[in-house]
């Protein structure tokens, strides 16, 4: 039987992309905002641009965190992006601090250049946004297989600070290696967006599609 894959709306996801993403390799995904609805499904999607204030608030007014903690709880693969991987931290210090669903350790910052310059003088812009490479720090992750070095889309401000042995991979942006991925139980996240990343992103997304939840490394 196929696994049935919910795509969590809560008002902050990048839905259309990362529904055809998954159609294309031939999987049936579905978008809800019904947190009983998400919770019957074999694996959830946490996607989500925009800021860390609002995306708590349309994913507890939905009762979404609910179905985020449960699939985890119960070993289901959940696959976070962007916001929704920055939310399964401790805290995110954006809209003047904002507590995250903690399933991960670790506190989104903001990317400060200042007083940092490159050689020819110019300092890192924020957004960080475009194409960059990822190093594996859980290099037999199977979500993560046959991707290290990897290069990925983002678009991002803000990153996760996380030294534990939740870091999956780590990417270097101005001179500042931050974490790019994490990984926890049934839980993997990409700061990036493998739904906008080309054949890395759609390799991604089929291993998650073939990985059963279960504990790496």
């Amino acid at each position: 039987m196929r696994k049935t894959i919910a795509i969590l709306d809560y008002g902050a996801g990048n839905l259309t992309s990362i529904r055809l993403a998954f159609e294309h390799l031939g999987a049936a995904p579905f978008v809800t905002g019904d947190a009983a609805e998400a919770a019957r499904a074999d694996a959830l999607v946490f996607p989500g641009v925009g800021s860390a204030k609002s995306g708590m608030e349309g994913l507890l007014a939905r009762g979404l965190d609910h179905a985020v903690r449960g699939a985890v709880a119960a070993g289901r693969p959940v696959l976070a992006i962007c916001l929704g991987m920055q939310m399964c931290c401790d805290r995110s210090e954006e809209d003047g601090g904002v507590d995250g669903l903690g399933l991960v350790p670790g506190t989104v910052r903001l990317f400060r250049f200042d007083g940092d310059a490159a050689p020819d003088g110019r300092r890192p812009k924020v957004p960080h946004m475009g194409w960059n490479a990822i190093a594996l720090r859980q290099t037999r992750h199977p979500v993560f297989a046959g991707l290290d070095g990897e290069a990925f889309y983002f678009v991002h401000s803000y990153f996760a600070e996380a030294d534990g042995p939740g870091r999956a991979a780590t990417t270097e942006y101005g001179g500042l290696a931050f974490a790019s991925a994490l990984a926890a139980g049934s839980l993997v996240a990409t700061q990036f967006h493998p739904e906008r990343s080309g054949e890395a992103g759609l390799a991604l997304l089929g291993n998650f599609l073939a990985w059963e939840g279960s504990p790496c490394c």
